[in-house]
């Protein structure tokens, strides 16, 4: 009488084990510099500018434990009030503008026009974007000079006197939100692209016959169905112009007087200039928590301009 052997029931489960005990390892290895990066260059450097905000540090000395008083200097410190209205203006009129000017040229772009053309413009409207800020501000500074530069000379071609464009206070920002406005309107442009075009077409055609054309079809039917696109798009374009820093600091320098100065120069003069990196921690801490608040309230505004399908 033959019997037949069958294999032990324990030898699959070690297998799988060990198995499973390389691939976490090997994860935790592919995984290893983006942590080891961002435990440096982030979450690091984030702790140290929270525990600096309550120290008075200026490199050469130790560090002086002075709690709440670096906040308190700031609300005494008129070039930081100044700066923070400059930032608080400056986010108002650079994103309604870039908003309103990436949304029409999307519309634009879905009328119907020839597939070069609108590959070609689409290109157009995205390529600022990828330019350096800084040297796209030194180029515009040459551009906007009062004497020399070429936009007073096409205005002087129409019989329009030389304008102040960097050393007057209202259109040296008006420069100012210009140029970035420029340069960073190609982002918010693709969303409002790709969320357009995802529209189905027989919403805008049971629109037109039931009337609807214009500006009735785009608030009733188009805003509607792009308000989470809107939403994603505003709340980017706000943070980023909340830390708006390269365009005022090279065209203007803050200047003149402290028409142009914002909350980031402030920051970087306090600690690089100045070497108060106590109080520039407490500027930004002070920045990020008017980040955190606007984005949370844009959220909570969502809840009842944002539709989803």
């Amino acid at each position: 009488m033959t019997t037949t052997s069958t294999p032990p029931r324990h030898t699959v489960k070690p297998q799988a084990a060990r198995r499973s005990f390389v691939e976490r390892w090997l994860a935790m290895i592919f995984l290893a510099p983006t942590l080891l990066g961002m435990a440096l260059f982030t979450f690091l450097p984030i702790i140290g500018s929270l525990v600096l905000a309550f120290f008075r540090w200026d490199i050469m000395s130790a560090p002086e434990f002075v709690g709440f008083a670096n906040f308190a200097s700031l609300a005494q410190d008129p070039t930081v009030r100044v700066s923070f209205l400059n930032t608080i203006v400056f986010v108002v009129v650079a994103v309604i503008l870039q908003l309103g000017i990436a949304l029409s040229l999307a519309s634009m772009l879905q009328a119907r026009m020839p597939s070069w053309l609108r590959v070609f413009l689409r290109s157009t409207f995205f390529f600022p974007l990828v330019l350096s800020a800084a040297s796209v501000s030194i180029f515009m500074r040459y551009m906007f000079n009062e004497q020399f530069g070429v936009v007073n000379w096409l205005l002087s071609l129409i019989g329009i006197p030389a304008v102040p464009w960097l050393t007057s206070p209202v259109a040296s920002a008006a420069v100012v939100v210009l140029v970035y406005v420029w340069q960073n309107f190609g982002f918010s442009f693709l969303l409002f692209l790709g969320a357009l075009s995802n529209i189905p077409k027989e919403l805008h055609e049971a629109a037109n016959l039931d009337g609807a054309t214009g500006w009735k079809q785009f608030s009733n039917v188009t805003l509607p169905l792009i308000s989470p696109t809107v939403l994603v798009a505003s709340v980017m374009a706000i943070i980023s112009a909340l830390q708006v820093f390269d365009q005022p600091y090279v065209l203007t320098n803050g200047g003149p007087g402290d028409s142009t100065r914002t909350a980031v120069m402030v920051i970087f003069e306090s600690a690089f200039q100045q070497l108060e990196f106590g109080e520039a921690s407490a500027i930004g801490l002070v920045l990020t928590v008017l980040i955190l608040a606007v984005t949370a309230l844009q959220f909570r505004l969502s809840r009842r301009f944002v539709f989803y399908q």
